[in-house]
């Protein structure tokens, strides 16, 4: 189950957790595509580090809010390294807001980049991966898709249907050596998810029978799992502290 000259594309990579599966799929073997949408200095030092330890890897800035560009991003990736073998999507928004907040544009922007911008990039390097009798595709969902979450119920929704999403393409994918999970974190530290005073943050944490928040390394061991394990697909594997057990 060696990872070794595999290639990796992760969304959202420049920080966060996007960033701690980059750092770990490198570390496992792959060569690594930092897909960014702003912060290039970021993208760019992630990228150094990864070259750093004898892997290829590039970083790859574009809005994945813009369907062309989504799609324009995996094309890039397979011009650069010649295929991908591991997908991790994990960029995504979430603006806090109520119920009552959300516009359609609000909508429509959360759906845009926390799940067709998935849907867009599977749709492009799936094919690949098929024909080739290898690939790993894993969507980074949220413990919201089955609590209901903080951050807003257009949130929710795009999270929800991530796993939703998995479980369609893997079914189809299966008997090709393709498999296709998903990870649903809770509160993961340095990801922003909660703002406000360190009360704030003391009252999400007591939620969480572990106590604390998560860290995006923890995250980052369940990718790396899903990525060497052939056996596991349509699975959602949560990392949450006991937050919901199932």
């Amino acid at each position: 189950m060696s990872l070794e000259g595999k290639v990796a594309l992760v969304t959202g990579a420049s920080r966060g957790i996007g960033a701690a599966v980059a750092r770990r799929l490198a570390e496992a073997g792959p060569d690594v595509a930092v897909g960014y949408g702003a912060d290039h200095e970021s993208a760019r030092n992630l990228v150094s580090e990864i070259e750093g330890i004898g892997r290829r890897a590039v970083a790859l800035g574009g809005d994945l809010a813009d369907p062309d560009q989504a799609s324009e991003l995996a094309r890039r990736v397979e011009k650069e390294f010649g295929r991908v073998d591991i997908l991790v999507s994990n960029a995504g928004i979430a603006r806090r807001q109520s119920f009552e907040e959300i516009s359609v544009r609000d909508w429509d922007e959360m759906m845009n980049v926390n799940l067709r911008a998935a849907f867009l990039i599977a749709q492009r390097l799936a094919p690949g991966m098929r024909g080739r009798g290898w690939g790993r595709i894993i969507f980074v969902s949220s413990v919201a898709a089955f609590t209901g979450g903080i951050i807003g119920p257009h949130y929710t929704a795009s999270k929800a249907a991530l796993i939703g999403l998995a479980h369609a393409l893997s079914v189809p994918l299966a008997s090709h050596g393709v498999t296709v999970n998903a990870v649903a974190p809770a509160l993961i530290a340095g990801t922003g998810m909660i703002s406000g005073d360190g009360e704030d943050e003391r009252r999400a944490a007591e939620r969480i029978p572990a106590g604390r928040f998560g860290k995006p390394e923890e995250v980052a061991e369940a990718v790396l799992m899903l990525a060497n394990n052939p056996f596991v697909t349509a699975q959602t594997i949560s990392v949450d502290g006991g937050l919901y057990p199932r």
